[in-house]
Protein backbone atom coordinates (compact mmCIF):
# COMPACT_ATOMS: atom_id res chain seq x y z
CA UNK A 1 0.00 0.00 0.00
CA UNK A 2 1.46 3.55 -0.64
CA UNK A 3 1.27 6.61 1.06
CA UNK A 4 1.50 9.40 -0.18
CA UNK A 5 2.92 12.76 1.68
CA UNK A 6 2.54 16.62 -0.07
CA UNK A 7 4.01 19.56 0.47
CA UNK A 8 2.12 21.70 3.02
CA UNK A 9 0.30 24.36 1.23
CA UNK A 10 -1.13 26.71 3.22
CA UNK A 11 0.85 30.12 4.40
CA UNK A 12 3.35 29.87 6.92
CA UNK A 13 2.92 26.50 7.02
CA UNK A 14 6.58 24.41 7.52
CA UNK A 15 5.63 21.45 8.78
CA UNK A 16 5.60 17.53 6.88
CA UNK A 17 3.38 14.84 7.77
CA UNK A 18 6.39 12.30 8.04
CA UNK A 19 10.04 12.78 8.61
CA UNK A 20 12.63 10.58 7.16
CA UNK A 21 12.57 8.60 10.77
CA UNK A 22 8.99 7.94 10.63
CA UNK A 23 9.15 7.36 7.02
CA UNK A 24 11.39 4.66 7.73
CA UNK A 25 8.86 3.44 10.50
CA UNK A 26 6.46 3.29 8.48
CA UNK A 27 8.31 1.02 5.66
CA UNK A 28 8.90 -1.30 8.10
CA UNK A 29 4.90 -1.61 8.67
CA UNK A 30 4.50 -2.20 4.95
CA UNK A 31 3.96 0.77 3.40
CA UNK A 32 5.98 2.36 0.17
CA UNK A 33 6.36 6.14 0.80
CA UNK A 34 6.73 8.61 -1.74
CA UNK A 35 7.42 12.24 -0.91
CA UNK A 36 6.62 15.30 -2.13
CA UNK A 37 9.67 16.96 -3.29
CA UNK A 38 10.68 20.06 -1.22
CA UNK A 39 7.83 18.83 1.20
CA UNK A 40 10.47 18.61 4.03
CA UNK A 41 12.53 21.28 3.55
CA UNK A 42 10.70 24.18 5.36
CA UNK A 43 11.20 21.92 8.17
CA UNK A 44 14.63 21.23 7.61
CA UNK A 45 14.62 17.60 5.96
CA UNK A 46 15.95 18.10 2.55
CA UNK A 47 14.61 15.38 -0.33
CA UNK A 48 18.36 13.82 -0.19
CA UNK A 49 17.00 12.46 3.74
CA UNK A 50 14.18 10.73 2.61
CA UNK A 51 15.75 9.40 -0.36
CA UNK A 52 18.59 8.10 1.78
CA UNK A 53 15.68 5.94 3.42
CA UNK A 54 14.21 4.70 0.41
CA UNK A 55 11.40 6.74 -0.01
CA UNK A 56 10.27 7.97 -3.22
CA UNK A 57 10.91 11.88 -4.40
CA UNK A 58 7.75 12.70 -6.23
CA UNK A 59 7.41 16.07 -8.07
CA UNK A 60 4.45 15.78 -9.86
CA UNK A 61 1.62 17.05 -7.15
CA UNK A 62 -1.68 15.46 -9.13
CA UNK A 63 0.26 12.28 -9.39
CA UNK A 64 1.54 11.78 -5.87
CA UNK A 65 -2.38 12.38 -4.73
CA UNK A 66 -3.79 10.51 -7.35
CA UNK A 67 -1.48 7.38 -6.48
CA UNK A 68 -1.36 7.28 -3.01
CA UNK A 69 -3.81 5.03 -1.53
CA UNK A 70 -3.61 7.13 1.69
CA UNK A 71 -2.70 10.52 1.91
CA UNK A 72 -0.98 12.03 4.86
CA UNK A 73 -1.32 15.33 5.61
CA UNK A 74 -0.77 18.09 8.54
CA UNK A 75 -3.85 20.84 7.14
CA UNK A 76 -6.95 20.26 6.02
CA UNK A 77 -7.20 20.42 2.28
CA UNK A 78 -7.48 23.51 0.54
CA UNK A 79 -7.25 25.20 -2.46
CA UNK A 80 -4.11 25.19 -4.42
CA UNK A 81 -3.38 28.05 -6.29
CA UNK A 82 -0.48 26.37 -8.15
CA UNK A 83 -2.68 23.99 -9.43
CA UNK A 84 -5.87 25.96 -10.08
CA UNK A 85 -7.60 23.11 -8.21
CA UNK A 86 -8.66 21.82 -4.68
CA UNK A 87 -6.65 19.27 -3.01
CA UNK A 88 -10.12 17.19 -2.17
CA UNK A 89 -10.25 17.14 -5.95
CA UNK A 90 -6.94 15.89 -6.14
CA UNK A 91 -7.76 12.87 -4.03
CA UNK A 92 -8.30 9.83 -6.00
CA UNK A 93 -12.15 8.67 -5.62
CA UNK A 94 -13.00 6.76 -2.39
CA UNK A 95 -9.23 7.23 -1.34
CA UNK A 96 -8.07 7.52 2.74
CA UNK A 97 -6.88 10.80 3.45
CA UNK A 98 -5.70 11.78 7.26
CA UNK A 99 -5.21 14.98 8.27
CA UNK A 100 -6.13 17.64 10.85
CA UNK A 101 -9.86 18.55 9.63
CA UNK A 102 -11.78 20.10 12.31
CA UNK A 103 -14.45 18.54 10.86
CA UNK A 104 -17.50 20.38 12.91
CA UNK A 105 -16.19 23.83 11.75
CA UNK A 106 -15.74 22.51 8.24
CA UNK A 107 -19.29 21.21 6.42
CA UNK A 108 -18.20 22.38 3.13
CA UNK A 109 -14.63 20.51 3.41
CA UNK A 110 -16.93 17.43 4.84
CA UNK A 111 -19.03 17.52 1.23
CA UNK A 112 -16.27 17.38 -1.12
CA UNK A 113 -14.91 14.42 0.57
CA UNK A 114 -18.17 13.00 0.76
CA UNK A 115 -18.13 13.64 -2.94
CA UNK A 116 -14.85 11.62 -3.64
CA UNK A 117 -16.43 9.08 -1.53
CA UNK A 118 -13.46 9.63 0.21
CA UNK A 119 -12.40 8.01 4.27
CA UNK A 120 -11.14 10.74 6.30
CA UNK A 121 -9.49 10.26 9.65
CA UNK A 122 -9.65 13.52 11.67
CA UNK A 123 -6.16 13.66 14.18
CA UNK A 124 -7.87 17.03 15.96
CA UNK A 125 -10.47 14.40 16.85
CA UNK A 126 -8.70 11.79 18.64
CA UNK A 127 -10.39 11.35 22.24
CA UNK A 128 -8.12 11.73 25.40
CA UNK A 129 -8.36 8.55 27.00
CA UNK A 130 -5.28 6.39 28.21
CA UNK A 131 -5.10 3.95 25.02
CA UNK A 132 -5.46 6.87 22.21
CA UNK A 133 -2.43 8.98 24.00
CA UNK A 134 0.07 7.77 21.27
CA UNK A 135 -2.18 8.97 18.68
CA UNK A 136 -3.21 12.07 20.33
CA UNK A 137 -2.05 14.24 17.30
CA UNK A 138 -3.67 17.34 19.07
CA UNK A 139 -1.45 17.43 22.49
CA UNK A 140 1.51 16.74 20.44
CA UNK A 141 1.33 20.30 18.59
CA UNK A 142 -0.04 21.96 21.71
CA UNK A 143 2.55 21.32 23.33
CA UNK A 144 5.21 22.80 21.58
CA UNK A 145 2.46 25.17 20.74
CA UNK A 146 1.66 26.47 24.47
CA UNK A 147 6.23 26.81 24.88
CA UNK A 148 6.04 29.10 21.64
CA UNK A 149 3.76 31.43 23.06
CA UNK A 150 5.59 32.32 25.88
CA UNK A 151 8.63 32.76 23.87
CA UNK A 152 6.67 34.93 21.13
CA UNK A 153 5.06 36.90 24.02
CA UNK A 154 8.54 37.62 26.00
CA UNK A 155 9.68 39.01 22.30
CA UNK A 156 6.69 41.28 22.50
CA UNK A 157 7.06 41.91 25.92
CA UNK A 158 10.14 44.06 25.64
CA UNK A 159 10.83 43.82 29.71
CA UNK A 160 12.62 40.42 31.72
CA UNK A 161 10.76 37.91 33.22
CA UNK A 162 12.33 37.42 36.32
CA UNK A 163 12.16 39.71 39.32
CA UNK A 164 15.40 41.17 40.11
CA UNK A 165 17.11 42.93 42.56
CA UNK A 166 20.27 44.93 41.67
CA UNK A 167 21.96 47.77 43.51
CA UNK A 168 19.83 50.22 41.28
CA UNK A 169 16.54 49.22 42.62
CA UNK A 170 14.33 46.17 42.34
CA UNK A 171 12.59 45.16 39.67
CA UNK A 172 9.46 42.89 39.90
CA UNK A 173 9.05 39.64 38.00
CA UNK A 174 6.25 39.73 35.12
CA UNK A 175 2.70 38.59 36.06
CA UNK A 176 1.29 35.96 33.38
CA UNK A 177 -1.89 34.39 33.40
CA UNK A 178 -2.59 31.38 31.22
CA UNK A 179 -6.76 30.88 30.87
CA UNK A 180 -6.70 27.05 29.96
CA UNK A 181 -4.69 24.53 31.50
CA UNK A 182 -5.06 22.04 29.44
CA UNK A 183 -1.56 20.48 27.07
CA UNK A 184 -1.14 23.44 25.91
CA UNK A 185 -1.68 25.79 28.91
CA UNK A 186 0.43 23.66 31.14
CA UNK A 187 3.61 23.75 28.66
CA UNK A 188 2.85 27.84 28.49
CA UNK A 189 3.17 27.96 32.67
CA UNK A 190 6.09 25.72 32.36
CA UNK A 191 7.81 27.96 30.01
CA UNK A 192 7.13 31.19 31.80
CA UNK A 193 8.19 30.02 35.19
CA UNK A 194 11.31 28.66 33.42
CA UNK A 195 11.78 32.35 32.45
CA UNK A 196 11.11 33.20 36.24
CA UNK A 197 7.98 34.53 36.10
CA UNK A 198 5.19 34.86 38.30
CA UNK A 199 2.29 32.62 36.87
CA UNK A 200 -1.46 31.80 38.07
CA UNK A 201 -3.56 30.06 35.68
CA UNK A 202 -7.40 29.22 35.41
CA UNK A 203 -9.05 26.12 34.23
CA UNK A 204 -13.06 25.75 34.25
CA UNK A 205 -11.96 21.79 35.62
CA UNK A 206 -10.81 21.58 39.33
CA UNK A 207 -8.57 18.55 38.58
CA UNK A 208 -5.95 20.46 37.13
CA UNK A 209 -5.28 22.50 39.99
CA UNK A 210 -2.35 19.97 41.45
CA UNK A 211 -0.84 19.80 38.08
CA UNK A 212 -0.89 23.86 38.17
CA UNK A 213 0.51 24.48 41.89
CA UNK A 214 3.11 21.32 40.75
CA UNK A 215 4.47 23.42 38.52
CA UNK A 216 4.97 26.24 40.69
CA UNK A 217 1.96 28.40 39.68
CA UNK A 218 -1.16 29.86 41.54
CA UNK A 219 -4.68 28.32 40.45
CA UNK A 220 -7.26 30.75 40.62
CA UNK A 221 -10.56 29.18 41.63
CA UNK A 222 -14.07 30.51 41.43
CA UNK A 223 -16.63 29.25 44.22
CA UNK A 224 -18.48 27.25 42.20
CA UNK A 225 -19.68 23.69 42.30
CA UNK A 226 -20.41 23.38 39.16
CA UNK A 227 -17.03 21.17 36.64
CA UNK A 228 -16.21 21.90 33.68
CA UNK A 229 -14.58 18.89 32.22
CA UNK A 230 -16.48 17.15 29.34
CA UNK A 231 -16.49 13.70 27.82
CA UNK A 232 -12.75 12.90 26.20
CA UNK A 233 -10.70 14.81 28.63
CA UNK A 234 -12.16 18.54 27.03
CA UNK A 235 -13.41 21.10 28.23
CA UNK A 236 -17.20 21.43 28.14
CA UNK A 237 -19.32 24.25 27.59
CA UNK A 238 -20.66 26.28 30.94
CA UNK A 239 -23.80 27.25 32.45
CA UNK A 240 -24.15 31.72 31.81
CA UNK A 241 -23.64 32.03 35.72
CA UNK A 242 -20.53 30.04 35.61
CA UNK A 243 -19.07 32.58 32.43
CA UNK A 244 -20.18 35.67 34.31
CA UNK A 245 -18.40 34.52 37.33
CA UNK A 246 -15.24 33.48 35.04
CA UNK A 247 -15.49 36.72 33.48
CA UNK A 248 -15.84 38.87 36.49
CA UNK A 249 -12.31 37.24 37.50
CA UNK A 250 -10.65 37.78 33.63
CA UNK A 251 -11.83 40.99 34.07
CA UNK A 252 -10.17 41.44 37.86
CA UNK A 253 -6.76 39.79 36.70
CA UNK A 254 -6.52 41.75 33.33
CA UNK A 255 -5.87 44.91 35.60
CA UNK A 256 -3.15 42.72 37.30
CA UNK A 257 -0.97 41.08 35.28
CA UNK A 258 1.33 42.03 31.97
CA UNK A 259 0.62 39.28 29.79
CA UNK A 260 -2.10 36.35 29.22
CA UNK A 261 -2.42 33.43 27.49
CA UNK A 262 -5.52 32.16 26.51
CA UNK A 263 -5.84 28.68 25.42
CA UNK A 264 -9.45 27.72 25.51
CA UNK A 265 -11.51 25.48 23.22
CA UNK A 266 -14.58 23.58 23.28
CA UNK A 267 -14.23 20.67 20.55
CA UNK A 268 -16.78 21.26 17.67
CA UNK A 269 -17.57 25.05 18.61
CA UNK A 270 -16.06 28.12 18.18
CA UNK A 271 -13.80 29.29 20.59
CA UNK A 272 -15.53 30.99 23.60
CA UNK A 273 -14.54 34.73 23.92
CA UNK A 274 -13.06 34.98 27.22
CA UNK A 275 -10.94 38.19 26.66
CA UNK A 276 -13.47 41.57 25.95
CA UNK A 277 -12.26 44.81 24.65
CA UNK A 278 -12.77 46.12 27.63
CA UNK A 279 -10.31 43.96 29.52
CA UNK A 280 -8.19 44.95 27.11
CA UNK A 281 -8.23 48.20 27.55
CA UNK A 282 -7.73 47.97 31.37
CA UNK A 283 -4.41 46.61 31.17
CA UNK A 284 -1.37 48.32 31.62
CA UNK A 285 0.29 49.36 28.45
CA UNK A 286 2.63 47.04 27.05
CA UNK A 287 1.23 44.37 28.27
CA UNK A 288 0.75 41.30 25.72
CA UNK A 289 -2.26 39.04 24.88
CA UNK A 290 -0.87 35.51 23.06
CA UNK A 291 -4.37 33.89 21.81
CA UNK A 292 -3.44 30.33 20.95
CA UNK A 293 -7.47 29.80 19.81
CA UNK A 294 -7.19 32.91 16.94
CA UNK A 295 -7.75 29.96 14.49
CA UNK A 296 -10.81 28.72 15.85
CA UNK A 297 -12.37 32.70 16.14
CA UNK A 298 -10.13 33.54 19.37
CA UNK A 299 -10.32 33.77 22.96
CA UNK A 300 -9.90 37.56 22.55
CA UNK A 301 -12.78 39.59 21.13
CA UNK A 302 -9.67 41.92 19.45
CA UNK A 303 -7.50 38.82 17.66
CA UNK A 304 -6.99 39.43 14.44
CA UNK A 305 -5.87 35.05 12.78
CA UNK A 306 -2.42 35.62 11.82
CA UNK A 307 -1.81 39.09 12.82
CA UNK A 308 -0.21 40.63 16.11
CA UNK A 309 -2.55 43.97 16.25
CA UNK A 310 -2.37 47.13 18.84
CA UNK A 311 -5.06 48.00 20.93
CA UNK A 312 -4.26 51.01 23.13
CA UNK A 313 -0.79 49.89 23.56
CA UNK A 314 -1.45 46.37 24.37
CA UNK A 315 0.13 43.45 21.95
CA UNK A 316 -2.68 41.03 20.65
CA UNK A 317 -1.12 37.99 18.99
CA UNK A 318 -2.97 35.81 16.87
CA UNK A 319 -0.83 33.78 15.27
CA UNK A 320 -1.74 30.66 14.17
CA UNK A 321 1.52 28.56 13.28
CA UNK A 322 3.17 28.37 16.64
CA UNK A 323 3.44 24.99 16.05
CA UNK A 324 4.85 25.56 12.82
CA UNK A 325 6.83 27.69 14.07
CA UNK A 326 8.77 24.85 15.57
CA UNK A 327 8.43 22.52 12.13
CA UNK A 328 11.43 20.28 12.71
CA UNK A 329 10.30 19.15 16.41
CA UNK A 330 6.48 19.00 15.38
CA UNK A 331 6.71 16.94 12.65
CA UNK A 332 8.90 14.61 14.66
CA UNK A 333 5.89 14.42 16.88
CA UNK A 334 2.81 14.05 14.34
CA UNK A 335 4.88 12.14 12.09
CA UNK A 336 4.72 9.69 14.71
CA UNK A 337 1.79 9.78 16.16
CA UNK A 338 0.33 8.70 12.60
CA UNK A 339 2.89 5.81 12.42
CA UNK A 340 0.91 4.31 15.99
CA UNK A 341 -1.91 4.88 14.27
CA UNK A 342 -1.27 3.29 11.41
CA UNK A 343 0.32 0.60 13.12
CA UNK A 344 -3.09 0.04 15.41
CA UNK A 345 -4.79 0.15 12.36
CA UNK A 346 -3.00 -3.07 11.22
Amino acid sequence: MRLGIPREIAAGERRVAATPDTAKKLQKLGFEVWIEAGAGVAASFPDSAYEAVGCQIVSDTAHLWESADIVLKVRAPQWNPDLDRDETDLLRQAGTLISFIWPAQNPALLEKLTQRKATALAMDSVPRITRAQKLDALSSMSNLAGYRAVIEAAHQFGRGFTGQITAAGKIPPCKVLVIGAGVAGLAAIGAARGLGAAVRAFDTRPVVKEQVQSMGAEFLELDFSEEGEGSGGYAKVMSPAFIAAEMALFAEQAKEVDIIITTALVPGKKAPHLVTQEMVEAMKPGSVIVDLAAEQGGNCELTRPDEISDHHGVKIIGLTDLASRMANQDSQLYGTNLVHLLSDLG
